[in-house]
């Protein structure tokens, strides 16, 4: 399951057993940072995801700032809440890149807003997957 964490809404997706699909799963609504772990936690479990791929939003200079960090300790609360190891993974432009694919796909407005986490979701988890394909020594 892989995490597009946000201070309002969260995005989250998931993938088949083979690795070969990612879809979104939801967009969790939540303000408060401990609720929202909790949600995260309980929607984990629940799909009985094996691992937690959460973004990680480095600068675009590869530094960590305050984001990425806060980004942390969410994963690592999820983590202590689901019982669920995390992986953090490079986020930077995910949230551009699921714009750019809603545009093409002409989703605007309230949908747009309802639906632009998960898909960022789905790009960090294709990410990883690819990754992991890739660098089968690594897993």
């Amino acid at each position: 399951m892989s995490v597009d964490f946000g201070d309002s809404r969260t995005g989250l997706a998931v993938c088949d057993k083979s690795e070969f699909l990612a879809s979104p799963l939801t967009v969790v609504h939540e303000y408060n940072f401990e609720k929202c772990a909790e949600k995260t936690a309980e929607y984990a479990k629940s799909e009985k995801a094996e691992l937690i791929v959460v973004g990680y939003p480095k600068n675009m200079n590869g530094t960590v700032g305050e984001r990425a960090e806060k980004c942390e300790k969410f994963a690592e609360l999820v983590t202590e809440l689901s019982g669920i190891p995390h992986k953090m993974w490079d986020e930077r432009c995910t949230t551009v890149s699921a714009h750019n694919y809603l545009n093409e796909t002409n989703v605007r407005g309230k949908k747009r807003k309802n639906v632009v986490d998960a898909v960022a979701a789905v790009i960090i988890l294709e990410s990883y997957l690819g990754y992991r394909k890739n660098h089968p020594e690594d897993n």
